[in-house]
């Protein structure tokens, strides 16, 4: 009898782990922003690494300010002159916008604005074929909650309201077009 009472207390623990493992992994896959796709099939884990990627330039737009990175293959369109020279960014060219609430350095000298809390991640990626209904392009928003650490699929809060697919950017960059839908400019060093 203790046996199967020793037994039965073995299989509940082994339960409890196996089951609160699984709700940890749950959990933690919840905040990994790499799982994360918006309707469409652009996902963030198409953007791995951009954490490295050089900076394009930076903004101010709305109150929030912002740092545009770009992969080397975009980054080597813009230096052989795209979209200026009238040629494309080519498939493969991504950018992301990295969007932050600013706060003053009030002990720094000037006083600078830097970034405070993160507000959200934009991406862009050239396909012409996946997103050849939407200039080539696709686009993304990833929400930012700093009370949770977590990003969440979002709508484009600067544009006007729309789905929040992977083509939703692509009525706000048509203004652009003749720069192949891209707003940004290559900052000069």
């Amino acid at each position: 009898m203790k046996r199967s009472v020793f037994s039965a207390i073995l299989i509940s623990a082994a339960v409890v782990v196996i089951f609160g493992g699984n709700a940890i992994l749950a959990q933690d896959k919840a905040k990994d922003k790499y799982t994360l796709e918006v309707p469409g099939g652009l996902a963030f884990a198409e953007f791995r690494g951009y954490e490295s990627w050089q900076v394009i330039a930076v903004s101010e737009n709305g109150g929030k300010i912002a740092a545009i990175l770009g992969n080397p293959i975009m980054i080597d369109a813009f230096k052989a002159g795209a979209p200026g020279n009238g040629k494309p960014f080519p498939d493969g060219a991504m950018m992301a916008k990295i969007h932050w609430t600013p706060k003053k350095q009030e002990t720094y000298p000037g006083q600078p604005l830097v970034p405070g809390t993160q507000h959200d991640m934009d991406f862009m990626l050239k396909d012409s074929k996946r997103f050849a209904d939407s200039g080539g392009w696709g686009y993304a928003e990833f929400e930012y909650d700093a009370a949770s650490d977590t990003f969440r699929a979002g709508t484009l809060t600067d544009s006007p309201p729309q789905a929040s697919d992977a083509k939703c950017g692509y009525a706000c960059h048509t203004v652009v077009k003749a720069r192949d839908y891209v707003f940004t400019e290559y900052g000069h060093r």
